[in-house]
C-alpha cells in the first residue's frame, strides 16, 4: 500500500534527502515521507484508488512533479526518478565522508623568480579528508595537512634553503594544515569558494580556495571518485617568510606572492588511500 519511489541524480547517486509528496486532484496533501540513505522512499499509507500529483523534491535539486494512478490495490510505483542539480552543470558528489588519494592528486605552489619567470614546486606528502553534507552542501567539511619538509622544487640546494628558518622552517613547524570554515557558490554551475585556516609556519591566516568541482567517476576497482582542482594566492610577509634578494633596478628575486594549485582525486570512504584499492 502506499507510494515506492526511488529517488537519484543524474550521475546515479542516491538523494538520501529526497521528499515524496503526494496531492489529490483538489491539490490537498494525502501522503508525505523522506527517502532512506538509498534514496529510496516507501511509504505503506493506503491511498484511495483515483489519480494523484507526485511531486520529489531536495536541498539542491530541481523539483518533479508527476501524475500516478492509484488501483484498488490503495498503492502506486512511481518507479526512478531523476533530479537536476539547481544551476545545472555536474553531479555534486554523494554525501559523506571521501579521502584525497595522494597518488592521484598533487599541492603544488608557483613563485615569480626575478621578475620574468616562474619557479614550481610541491609538496610530496600529504593527507586530506572532504565531507560532503547531506543537506545543504554549505556545511561540506575539508581538513589537510601538509609534510612541510617535502616540498620538491627539482633543486637539492634551494629545497634545502626552503626548508629553513628563512621559509618553512620545517624543523620548528613540521606541519602545514589547512581547515575550511565554511563554502559558497561562486560564479558558475560547478565553481565554489572554499573558505578556511591555513596554519604555516605556526601563523594561521584566512585563505580562499577558488574551487572546481570536475565530476565523478569510478574505477577500475569499482570505487567512486571525485576530481577537484582548486587554486589560491598567498603573500609571503603573511606567514613571516620575508627573506628575499634585491638585485639590480630593485627588483626582487623572488616575488612576494605564491600562487598554490590543487589537483584533487578523492575516493568515497573514510581512511582509503590510492594504496588500498
Amino acid at each position: 500500500m502506499g507510494v515506492s519511489a526511488r529517488v537519484r541524480t543524474r550521475d546515479g547517486w542516491a538523494v538520501s534527502h529526497a521528499v515524496v509528496t503526494v496531492t489529490d486532484m483538489t491539490g490537498q496533501q494525502v501522503l508525505r515521507a523522506g527517502a532512506d540513505a538509498d534514496g529510496v522512499v516507501r511509504d505503506a499509507t493506503p491511498l484511495a484508488p483515483g489519480a494523484y500529483t507526485v511531486i520529489v523534491t531536495a536541498v539542491g535539486y530541481a523539483p518533479t512533479a508527476s501524475t500516478a494512478i492509484v488501483t484498488e490495490s490503495g498503492r502506486t510505483e512511481v518507479g526512478n526518478v531523476t533530479l537536476a542539480r539547481l544551476g545545472g552543470g555536474a553531479e555534486l558528489p554523494p554525501p559523506g565522508p571521501w579521502t584525497v588519494d595522494p597518488a592521484h592528486s598533487s599541492v603544488g605552489a608557483v613563485a615569480q623568480h626575478l621578475g620574468i619567470s616562474s619557479v614550481r614546486g610541491r609538496f610530496t606528502e600529504f593527507t586530506a579528508t572532504i565531507s560532503i553534507a547531506p543537506e545543504e552542501i554549505a556545511n561540506s567539511r575539508v581538513e589537510a595537512v601538509i609534510s612541510a619538509a617535502s616540498i620538491d622544487t627539482g633543486n637539492a640546494t634551494r629545497d634545502k634553503h626552503l626548508r629553513s628558518p628563512d621559509f618553512l622552517d620545517v624543523d620548528t613547524h613540521p606541519e602545514i594544515t589547512f581547515r575550511s570554515t565554511g563554502l559558497t557558490p561562486a560564479a558558475g554551475p560547478d565553481r565554489w569558494t572554499v573558505h578556511g585556516e591555513l596554519n604555516m609556519r605556526g601563523v594561521v591566516r584566512q585563505v580562499d580556495l577558488d574551487l572546481a568541482y570536475l565530476g565523478t567517476g569510478t574505477d577500475s576497482w569499482g570505487a567512486a571518485r571525485a576530481a577537484f582542482r582548486a587554486t589560491a594566492e598567498l603573500r609571503r610577509e603573511d606567514f613571516a617568510m620575508n627573506y628575499n634578494q634585491v638585485i639590480q633596478a630593485g627588483i626582487s628575486a623572488i616575488g612576494t606572492t605564491l600562487r598554490v594549485e590543487l589537483e584533487i582525486q578523492a575516493v568515497r570512504g573514510a581512511g582509503l588511500t590510492g594504496q588500498d584499492i
